[in-house]
């Protein structure tokens, strides 16, 4: 995959911060469709703030988002969605009040007019999910919660699915499916996934590539080879 020609994400020199403190200090990174690249590091080093304000939570001070040649810096976060983002953030926020199908059909209202319909892919992918669809999602388990989060993104058809600790709170059988799951959504969907991760399973599993951050920057990024346990337990502090 020639990554120069092929991006689908590109963020230069981001700065953005929480009142008048700067947390991202001038962040860069690129991923090219179709790859499966994790953000590691350890804690508060800015992980999450590159999600939040990559998906439009939060305000960029200076730098560009690029997605898919399109410079997306000041759209709002439901255009984004609509332009193809797909967020599951930390702690999954589905809507507890609503049932498995109801969380979905949010899901389905984000696709656009041009977006794919996918609840039976949903299904297939998660089938507990159809096991329970018309459970209470507030009643569920974290694991069972978070397949849904994922779900509920993934029916909108996103182009980069964007994922802020997805095993966080989930139990390792599920974790391991949620995993499966999301390499099926690239090799067979070409969904790209772009993830915040401190879980080491995890990130061995599905990552092709890892950037590393501290203290609000990007210091380097692992790949092939690199991406293997010692490297990725250095940055973690396992």
């Amino acid at each position: 995959m020639d990554m120069a020609t092929d991006r689908i994400l590109e963020i230069s020199g981001l700065w953005a911060g929480y009142d008048a403190t700067p947390i991202l200090q001038g962040v860069s990174l690129s991923v090219a469709r179709g790859e499966i690249v994790g953000v590691i590091g350890r804690n508060g080093v800015g992980k999450s703030t590159v999600m939040r304000c990559l998906i439009g939570l939060l305000e960029t001070w200076r730098g560009t988002i690029t997605f898919m040649d399109r410079d997306v810096t000041a759209l709002p976060a439901d255009a984004r969605a609509r332009a193809g983002f797909g967020y599951i953030p930390q702690g999954r926020d589905v809507f507890p009040q609503m049932t498995v199908e109801e969380n979905l059909t949010v899901g389905r209202l984000i696709g656009g007019p041009n977006g794919k319909k996918l609840p039976d892919l949903v299904y297939q992918y998660f089938p507990r999910l159809k096991e329970r669809r018309r459970q209470l999602a507030g009643t569920m388990s974290g694991g069972e919660q978070q397949q849904l989060a994922i779900g509920r993104a993934l029916i909108g058809s996103p182009s980069l699915m964007i994922l802020d600790e997805p095993s966080e709170g989930v139990q390792p059988s599920i974790v391991q499916h949620i995993c499966e799951a999301l390499k099926s959504f690239r090799d067979e969907l070409g969904t790209t996934i772009l993830f915040v991760e401190q879980n080491l399973d995890t990130i061995l599993a599905i990552a092709e590539r890892c950037y590393i951050m501290e203290k609000g920057k990007i210091t380097r990024s692992l790949t092939g080879e690199d991406v293997n346990a010692d490297n990725v337990r250095a940055q973690l502090l396992l």
